[in-house]
């Protein structure tokens, strides 16, 4: 798909698009606007529409227009790209396989069928007295909500919605490709009301259902089934309507019900979202992830509510998610229920309350059992310790051993004992092994902003680089910090355009050089000499710093795993690099 984003890049003007979500201001060659990612108050948000990059200084994010929308949208490539295809008036299936581009074009073409079932039911929700009474008065939703969610109802026909799409020139196997009919070709949705599944960027994608007058013969909701454009275990209902509230709450909260969504929204909370009921999957939490790190269930406290709480920690801990626990007032069953009961602000203030997620489910276990006696604390340490042994960070297993040990009244060495299997090992707590350097983008690494800024000084000012020479460039972190490093070590002449050496990383480069231009801009020879020589030292203190962090953590290891041989090379080392520190 290489030439289709370089024929979408090509017709959209960056400053175009990031200015329908950033107000700019033209600064020189470039334009400057607040970040949309921070509070800050003096603008440091850039835009080069010469390099086609943006990069905002105050919280180290840069990079192309694609980039931009997937952060700011909480997409992915492929739906950033898709996006901006339509704007740019690009048709992607010229540009897949054969066979791509015939799935590209039946995806389109059951948006299409779901999109015109949306109006459809829209307008039928205006035509039917019954159930404009269970949407505004039962339901007690505005009529502003009602829009937002563009909720509408399904008559009780039988063949109403097939019979109206079929005359809109659609066929049958459509209709049942698009999860729109049942198994004998009549309406899947009959006398319901209807809510949208949209995905990220606001796309009719399936529905959910709500039978009006309920009937034990009935499911109370019916969704659409798995489609080629609805997919359950990826879907995040209300995230086009949450995604802007997430980002300026810095949290997220995922919440079991569709309608739990809709009140929640109503009731002025808007950073919320669900999943298809607790099945929360890796997709939902990467989704929501790319958003805020700061995620917050609402699940209920039964047994199905902590099973599906307990399998999201080790999903988290993979993903990168901070997760915590909402709990409900005593009498509300659902936070929709909450909110008719006690209004917007005490579900607010919830939410605002989240636990750790693993003091909650220890919570939850220790209220199961008779924690006096043998047996109940046997039976918490068992299920306490199966939790504890998914976390990935060995001083949050630490922390949770102790805690463990402390509701048991037992020892810490018996809690540990017991993880072990017996054995008297901490297996679970060894330090995560990698094969080889983690490579992450370096205009994405916060923590070694300071390394951009040295290279953009050494871009800036090619006098500088004999500070490189016996400088070693594996001490940059990350893959594009080190090689374009190593470039400037090799090479004195000025950075304009982006060598094809460096062709695989342009996007970076063209980072490095925009901090060049509008932070060392003007700087003399000997200030930029010095700013060298103090982030290089900089870069040397903390990469040692990294190097004997990381010898501890395989000592530990070596230790752990008796291996005598490995341990005494690794102490050696590390007595090493001590010394020289010193």
């Amino acid at each position: 798909m290489q030439d289709a984003k370089e024929e979408v890049r090509a017709r959209l003007n960056i400053e175009d698009v990031i200015g329908e979500y950033v107000q700019l201001k033209r600064a020189g060659r470039n334009f400057k606007g607040l970040s949309p990612f921070t509070s800050e108050k003096t603008p440091s948000f850039t835009v080069s529409p010469e390099k086609h990059i943006w990069h905002d200084f105050s919280s180290g994010k840069g990079g192309d227009v694609f980039s931009f929308v997937m952060e700011v949208e909480g997409l992915d490539f492929r739906a950033a790209l898709e996006q901006l295809a339509r704007k740019a008036g690009v048709d992607l299936s010229l540009y897949d396989s054969k066979q791509s581009g015939e799935i590209a074009k039946k995806k389109k073409r059951l948006i299409e069928a779901t999109e015109l079932a949306c109006r459809y039911y829209q307008q039928s929700l205006l035509k039917n007295q019954h159930a404009l009474e269970y949407v505004f008065k039962k339901r007690g939703l505005s009529k502003e909500i009602v829009q937002e969610f563009r909720i509408g109802y399904a008559p009780d026909d039988g063949e109403a919605a097939v019979r109206f799409l079929i005359k809109k020139g659609f066929s049958k196997k459509e209709l049942s490709e698009a999860g729109l009919t049942n198994r004998f070709g009549g309406d899947i949705f009959r006398g319901r009301m209807t809510v949208p599944l949209m995905d990220a960027s606001g796309q009719v994608i399936g529905f959910t259902g709500r039978i009006l007058k309920d009937d034990p013969k009935a499911p109370k909701y019916l969704n659409t089934p798995q489609t080629l454009v609805y997919d359950k275990s990826r879907h995040v209902f209300g995230l086009s309507q949450a995604k802007e509230a997430i980002r300026k709450q810095e949290y997220s909260v995922i919440v079991e019900g569709n309608l739990d969504v809709v009140s929640s929204h109503q009731a002025g909370v808007k950073n919320v979202v669900a999943s298809a009921g607790t099945a929360l999957t890796e997709w939902h939490l990467k989704a929501l992830a790319r958003l805020s790190h700061d995620v917050r269930l609402a699940f209920d406290a039964d047994k199905a509510g902590l099973a599906a709480t307990e399998r999201a920690i080790p999903i988290a801990g993979t993903v990168g998610v901070e997760l915590s626990i909402i709990s409900l007032p005593e009498g509300a069953k659902d936070p929709d229920e909450l909110i008719q009961r006690d209004g917007n602000t005490a579900w607010k203030k919830v939410t605002e309350a989240a636990e750790p997620v693993v003091d909650w489910v220890l919570k939850q276990y220790s209220a199961r059992v008779d924690m006096t006696s043998a047996a109940g604390k046997r039976r918490f340490t068992t299920e306490g310790l199966t939790v504890v042994s998914k976390l990935t960070d060995s001083v949050e297993q630490e922390h949770y051993l102790n805690q463990i040990a402390r509701m048991t009244d037992t020892s810490l060495d018996a809690v540990k004992a017991k993880l072990a299997g017996g054995e008297g090992r901490m297996e679970t707590l060894k330090p995560i092994k990698r094969s080889g350097p983690v490579e992450e983008p370096g205009a994405n690494q916060p923590e070694a902003a300071y390394q951009d800024n040295l290279l953009a000084v050494l871009v800036a000012y090619p006098g500088t680089r004999h500070h490189l020479g016996g400088f070693d460039t594996g001490m940059f972190v990350g893959g594009e910090r080190q090689k374009l490093a190593e470039w400037l070590k090799r090479h004195d002449k000025p950075l304009t355009d982006v060598p094809a050496a460096l062709l695989p990383l342009e996007t970076y480069v063209k980072i490095v050089q925009l901090k060049a231009e509008t932070r060392y801009d003007g700087w003399s020879e000997q200030d930029s000499s010095l700013e060298v020589a103090k982030l290089l030292r900089q870069t040397e203190v903390e990469h040692k710093k990294q190097t004997k962090q990381r010898l501890i953590n395989e000592l530990r290891d070596a230790e752990a795993n008796g291996d005598d041989k490995v341990a005494e090379r690794l102490r050696s080392e590390l007595h090493a690099l001590i010394k020289e520190t010193a």
